[in-house]
C-alpha cells in the first residue's frame, strides 16, 4: 500500500512543476504590466529585474508555507490517507484552473484558487467522515477553519474597491502636478516624486517581501510603531538621492522607479505566492516522512503533525524559483494574460478585446450625466486649466512600437500597488496581490482619462469580465476540488491513475488552443499593418491581403461543395470556424483604417479611397462565402434531403470555374505581376455563364421533377451568392487596375 503514496508523492511532485509554471504565466502580468506597458526599457531588461527578483523572493519565501498545512482545516482532525486525496485533489485542480484562464488570458488569483481548493476537498473529506459516524453536519466548523474563507471573500472586495479608488485618486492627484510633460518640468518637481516613490517602495521590499526573513526580525524592532518616522526620513534620503540622479547623473528618474518597482513586485510574488504551487506538495511529503516514522496505518494516524511549524529546505526553494524564472522568459501564455491588462489601461484608441453590456453602458451614461452637471458648478477657466493638464501627447512613429501609457501612470501603479499591499500586510488584511495590482492599473487609467466617450464601455465591460472570473475562481475551485476529491476517495487507485490521464489530456488540449489562437493572432498581424506610409506600400500590401482573403475563399469554397456532395457535417462546421476567422481578419482591418490614413505620409493620402473601397469589396466577399457556408452547414445539420447527382455535378462544374479564376487571381498578387489582370477579368463572364445557365437548368428540374423546396433554396442560394462573389472579386480587380494605372502616371 505505501508504494501508492510514492507514486502520488511523485506525481504531486511533477504537478507542482506544472502549476509553477501556470501559475507564473498568470501572475506575471502583476509585477510585468507597468515596465511593458511604458516601455521604459528593454524587454530583456525587464525580464531580467523581474528575474532577480523572483529568485530572491523564492529563497525568502519558507515561512510562508503554514497555509497549506493548517491555514484552511485543522489536520488533526484527518487522517494520512485523507490528507493525501485532499492534498492531490487541490493540486489536479489548481493546474487546470489556472491553465483554462491562462488560455483565455484571464488574470486570476492564485491564492484565492488554492484557497478554497483546500477548502472544498477538505468540506468533501470532512462531509464523509462526519456521515461515516453518523454525527451532525454542525460540527463540520471542528474539522473547518470557515474564518479563513470569509477573510478571502472580504478581502476580495476590499481590493476591488480600495485598489481602484486609491489608484484614481493618486494617478488624479499626479497628473494635475506633472502633466503629460513630466520630462519638463523643473528638477526638483521630480526629485520629490522620485523621493516618495522610492521611499515606499523600499518599505514595500522591506515589510512585504522579507517579511519572514531573517534581515526582517532583525530590523523588526527599529521599525515597529515607527512607521511613520521610518518614511520620513526614507523620503527625505530618496528625495536628495533622486535629485542628485536627475541633476549630476543627468538620468531619468522615472525610469528607475519602474524598474525597482518590478523587482520589488517580483520579489513579493515569489515570496509570498510560491505557497500557492509548492506549498501543497511540500505538504504532502512531510505528511509522508512524519507517517512513514509513525508505523501507524495510513487511515489511523492523525496528522497532527502538520500543526507544527517546520522549515522549507532551501534547495526546494531554490529549484522552485529556477522553474519560475525559466517559465517566465518562455511562456507565451503570460503574454496573453498580460495583453489583456494592457487592452484594458491603454491610453488611445484600437481594438477593443471585450464587447459592451447593459451594466457598462448604464455605468457609461451615469458618469457622463455626472460630468455635464459638475461642468454647469466648476468654473470654465478651472475645467479649461485642468483640461489641459490631461492633455495627452501624440507620439509618433509606429503605433506597435508606442507605449501603452507614459511612465508617470506606471510609476502609479507600481507605487500605490506596493503600498496597499504593505499597508495589508501589517494590518493583517488578506488583500490578493492580483485583484490589488490589476484594480490600481484599472483606477490609474480611468483618472488619466484612457477611458474616453469611444473606449469607455468596452474596457468596464472588461473590467466587469474580469472581476467576475475572480469570483468564478473561487466558485469554480471549490466545487472542482470537492469533486475530484470525492472521486479520489471513491475511486481510490483507479481514480488517481484516471484523473491523472484526465489531466494530461485537458492539459494538451489546452495548449493545443493557445496555439491555434496565437496562429490566429499572428495571422491577422500579418494581414494588418498600420506602419504603411507609402502610396506603394498601399499597393504592396493591399497585394498581400487580396491573395491571403482570395485565396483562403478559394479552400473554403471548394471544400463546402465538397462536404454538400458527401453530407460531411464536422467538414461544414469547420468551415463555418474558417469563415469566422476570416471575417474577424476583414474587420480588424476596418477597424484600422483610422490609424491607416492617419500614417500615411501627405503624397499618399489618394490612397485612402482606394483602400477604403478596397476593403468594402473584401468584405463583400467574405459575406458571400459566409452566406454559403452558413446556408450549407444549416441544411445537412437540419438532415434535409441531399442534394442531387445533378445538382451536385453542376456545383462541381462551377467550384472548378471558381478555383481555376481564384487561383488566376491569388498568382496575380502574389507575383505582384498586375499586368494579368486584365486576364482574370476575361474570366468573369464565362463564371457568371456558368451560373445563370445552372440557374436555368434548376428552373427547368422545377417544373418537371424536383420535389424538395429545400433543396431548391439551397442551390438557387448557392449560385446567387457564387454570382455575388464573382462580382465582388472583379469589382476589386477593377479597382485595383485603376488604382495601379493611377499609380503609374502619377
Amino acid at each position: 500500500m505505501e508504494q501508492i503514496y510514492v507514486i502520488m508523492l511523485i506525481a504531486l511532485g511533477i504537478l507542482a512543476v506544472i502549476d509553477l509554471a501556470v501559475g507564473v504565466s498568470n501572475d506575471a502580468v502583476n509585477f510585468l504590466n507597468s515596465a511593458i506597458g511604458s516601455k521604459a526599457v528593454s524587454l530583456k531588461t525587464i525580464l531580467i529585474v523581474a528575474s532577480i527578483g523572483i529568485a530572491v523572493g523564492a529563497v525568502f519565501s519558507s515561512g510562508m508555507m503554514e497555509v497549506a498545512r493548517k491555514g484552511i482545516f485543522m489536520p488533526g482532525e484527518f487522517y494520512f490517507n485523507e490528507i493525501m486525496i485532499i492534498f492531490m485533489a487541490v493540486m489536479i485542480t489548481d493546474i487546470l484552473l489556472l491553465d483554462f484562464f491562462n488560455t483565455l488570458g484571464m488574470p486570476t488569483s492564485t491564492t484565492v484558487s488554492v484557497v478554497f481548493e483546500l477548502l472544498g476537498a477538505a468540506v468533501v473529506i470532512s462531509v464523509i467522515k462526519i456521515m461515516n459516524n453518523n454525527d451532525s453536519l454542525s460540527i463540520i466548523g471542528k474539522y473547518i477553519n470557515t474564518q479563513k474563507a470569509t477573510d478571502i471573500i472580504v478581502g476580495i472586495l476590499l481590493s476591488v474597491v480600495i485598489s481602484f479608488t486609491v489608484g484614481a485618486i493618486v494617478q488624479y492627484l499626479s497628473r494635475l502636478l506633472l502633466t503629460f510633460n513630466y520630462e519638463k518640468k523643473a528638477k526638483w518637481v521630480g526629485a520629490v516624486f522620485g523621493g516618495i516613490a522610492l521611499a515606499f517602495i523600499s518599505y514595500f521590499i522591506i515589510i512585504k517581501g522579507l517579511k519572514g526573513t531573517d534581515f526582517y526580525s532583525s530590523i523588526k524592532p527599529l521599525i515597529k510603531d515607527r512607521t511613520a518616522v521610518v518614511l520620513l526620513i526614507s523620503i527625505v534620503f530618496w528625495t536628495l538621492f533622486s535629485y542628485v540622479y536627475i541633476q549630476a547623473l543627468k538620468r531619468n528618474i522615472y525610469k528607475l522607479i519602474i524598474i525597482v518597482g518590478t523587482f520589488a513586485l517580483a520579489l513579493a510574488f515569489a515570496g509570498n505566492d510560491l505557497v500557492n504551487f509548492i506549498g501543497v506538495p511540500i505538504a504532502a511529503w512531510q505528511s509522508y516522512e512524519a507517517w512513514v516514522a509513525s508505523g501507524a496505518p495510513a487511515n489511523g494516524f492523525a496528522m497532527s503533525v502538520l500543526a507544527e511549524k517546520v522549515d522549507t529546505p532551501t534547495l526546494l526553494l531554490i529549484i522552485a524559483g529556477g522553474v519560475m524564472v525559466i517559465t517566465l522568459w518562455l511562456s507565451k501564455k503570460s503574454m496573453n494574460v498580460l495583453e489583456t491588462e494592457q487592452n484594458l489601461s491603454r491610453q488611445g484608441d484600437g481594438s477593443e478585446k471585450y464587447s459592451s453590456n447593459i451594466i457598462s453602458r448604464a455605468i457609461v451614461r451615469g458618469s457622463v450625466f455626472l460630468s455635464n452637471g459638475f461642468s454647469l458648478v466648476i468654473p470654465k477657466t478651472v475645467q479649461a486649466s485642468i483640461d489641459g493638464r490631461f492633455s495627452a501627447i501624440e507620439y509618433k512613429g509606429k503605433r506597435s512600437e508606442q507605449p501603452m501609457f507614459d511612465m508617470v501612470r506606471a510609476c502609479v501603479n507600481l507605487v500605490v500597488a506596493a503600498v496597499l499591499i504593505s499597508i495589508a500586510t501589517s494590518m493583517k488584511l488578506p488583500l490578493s496581490t492580483t485583484y490589488v495590482t490589476f484594480m490600481v492599473a484599472m483606477g490609474t487609467s480611468f483618472a488619466d482619462r484612457a477611458w474616453d466617450r469611444e473606449s469607455a464601455v468596452y474596457r468596464i465591460a472588461g473590467v466587469l469580465n474580469v472581476i467576475g472570473g475572480w469570483f468564478f475562481t473561487a466558485i469554480a475551485a471549490f466545487i472542482a476540488s470537492g469533486i475530484v476529491a470525492y472521486l479520489l476517495y471513491i475511486g481510490e487507485v483507479y481514480a488517481f491513475f484516471g484523473l491523472m490521464i484526465l489531466v494530461a489530456v485537458l492539459f494538451y488540449r489546452s495548449n493545443q488552443v493557445h496555439k491555434a489562437k496565437m496562429s490566429e493572432k499572428e495571422e491577422i498581424k500579418k494581414l494588418n499593418r498600420e506602419d504603411i506610409v507609402s502610396i506603394h506600400e498601399v499597393i504592396n500590401e493591399s497585394s498581400d491581403q487580396i491573395s491571403k482573403i482570395v485565396g483562403r475563399t478559394n479552400k473554403i469554397y471548394s471544400s463546402i461543395i465538397a462536404g454538400l456532395s458527401i453530407q460531411d457535417l464536422p467538414s461544414l462546421k469547420d468551415n463555418k470556424k474558417a469563415v469566422k476567422k476570416l471575417e474577424k481578419q476583414v474587420d480588424e482591418l476596418k477597424s484600422n483604417v483610422y490609424y491607416f490614413i492617419k500614417n500615411l505620409d501627405e503624397t499618399s493620402v489618394e490612397a485612402s479611397k482606394f483602400y477604403i473601397l478596397a476593403l468594402g469589396y473584401l468584405q463583400d466577399i467574405v459575406q458571400s462565402i459566409s452566406y454559403i457556408s452558413q446556408s450549407s452547414h444549416s441544411h445537412i445539420n437540419n438532415n434535409h434531403k441531399q442534394l442531387k447527382f445533378n445538382q451536385i455535378r453542376d456545383l462541381k462544374t462551377i467550384e472548378l470555374e471558381i478555383l481555376e479564376l481564384f487561383k488566376d487571381i491569388e498568382d496575380v498578387f502574389n507575383d505582384k505581376n498586375f499586368d494579368n489582370i486584365d486576364r482574370a477579368l476575361s474570366e468573369r463572364g464565362k463564371v457568371l455563364d456558368t451560373a445563370s445557365d445552372l440557374i436555368q437548368k434548376q428552373i427547368t428540374r422545377i417544373r418537371t421533377n424536383e420535389n424538395s423546396p429545400k433543396n431548391s433554396k439551397l442551390y438557387f442560394g448557392l449560385l446567387l451568392e457564387t454570382n455575388d462573389l464573382v462580382k465582388a472579386t472583379m469589382n476589386l480587380l477593377e479597382l485595383f487596375k485603376e488604382f495601379n494605372e493611377y499609380v503609374k502616371n502619377k
